[in-house]
Order: C-alpha cells, then sequence, then structure tokens
C-alpha cells in the first residue's frame, strides 16, 4: 500500500491531518487546472479550496479502483464548469486577457527576454483558451497541461473516448483558426503544451 493510499483510508475515517497530506501533494495540479479553466487567479484559488472540501465531504463515494488524481480533477473540473456556466449566464465579459500565475511560469528562463517571451506565451495561449467553449478548454487543459489519457478525460467528463477525441480535434481546429484570425500563428503541439 503506498503513501497516498494510507493518507485516503486514514482520511476516510476522519483524520484531517492525512487529508491535509493529499491536500499538500494535490494543490498544484488541482490549482493549475482551475486556473486553466477560470483564467482568474482569484475564482481558482476558490476553486481549487471547493475542489478539496468537496472532495473531503465525498471520501466515501471514492471508488479506490480508479486513480484518487483523477476523481479529484474531475470534481475540480465539474466545479470550474459550473462557475463558467453561471458567469455565461450573467454575460461577465473580461475584455482584457489575465497576466499568467506566476506558478504557471516556467523556471527555465532567466533574465528579462526569455521571461518576456515567456510571459507573451503565457498570455497569448491563456487568451486562447479563453475563445473555447468549455468542454473543449476542459479537454485541451487536461489532455495537454495534465497529459491524461483519452480513457481518463472521458471517464472525468462522463462521455466516450471518440468524443473526447473530437473535441480535442475540434478545439485544434478552432485554436488555429483563431490564432490565425489574429495574425499569430501556433506551434504545433509545443504552444499547447508550454
Amino acid at each position: 500500500m503506498n503513501e497516498e493510499q494510507v493518507w485516503l483510508d486514514q482520511a476516510r475515517r476522519g483524520d484531517k491531518a492525512a487529508f491535509g497530506k493529499i491536500i499538500e501533494a494535490y494543490q498544484r495540479p488541482v490549482y493549475n487546472l482551475a486556473y486553466r479553466m477560470l483564467s482568474n487567479p482569484g475564482e481558482a484559488e476558490e476553486a481549487a479550496q471547493e475542489a478539496f472540501i468537496r472532495a473531503y465531504t465525498r471520501l466515501d463515494s471514492y471508488n479506490p479502483n480508479h486513480k484518487f488524481s483523477t476523481w479529484l480533477l474531475s470534481i475540480t473540473s465539474n466545479y470550474c464548469i459550473d462557475l463558467l456556466r453561471k458567469r455565461r449566464a450573467v454575460l461577465l465579459n473580461i475584455d482584457e486577457p489575465l497576466p499568467p500565475h506566476p506558478a504557471l511560469m516556467s523556471e527555465k528562463s532567466s533574465g528579462p527576454e526569455p521571461q518576456l517571451v515567456q510571459s507573451e506565451r503565457e498570455t497569448m495561449v491563456q487568451s486562447l483558451l479563453a475563445e473555447l467553449a468549455p468542454e473543449y478548454r476542459e479537454a485541451v487543459v487536461l489532455r495537454y497541461w495534465h497529459e491524461l489519457s483519452y480513457d481518463e478525460i472521458a471517464e472525468m467528463m462522463d462521455t466516450t473516448v471518440s468524443a473526447i477525441k473530437s473535441r480535442l480535434f475540434r478545439a485544434r481546429k478552432q485554436l488555429a483558426e483563431i490564432g490565425i484570425a489574429a495574425g499569430m500563428q501556433l506551434e504545433s503541439d509545443g504552444a499547447l503544451a508550454s
């Protein structure tokens, strides 16, 4: 039994400290998913907190035959989709793309010029993602940022593998069209995987 499973078993018995270790282990991927979907650091932090609260209160429904990370990211993405639907219903638009969160910046670059290039690239990718429908955005983020398999994404999004492949194809096509229309060129998969 691995350490994560021990924490899960302890958390299921009500051990809050064990669940705190789970939070520490998954806070970055949960936050990154929420940020990529919501494009707002404050909303992403709140969404991540809410995802952990929901996971803790629903630990009894977790099936240990599935990966815990998939289950937790599914809770996160579903909550983010709910927020996006509410946002759309209120017709709240953000006119300017938000700067990327510092946690998303690459640590490879040093000096002002490489950092500026990286920042511009992150801003471009984030603004392109914001143009996608929520189900396309979710599929792209799960595939390219979290590197989940088609099967895992289909499970999380409660659909078929062929539907996920179709969404990813349409999302890539839409991203390319948006990028070309804006005078930008996407690198094949490199721009998405940055």
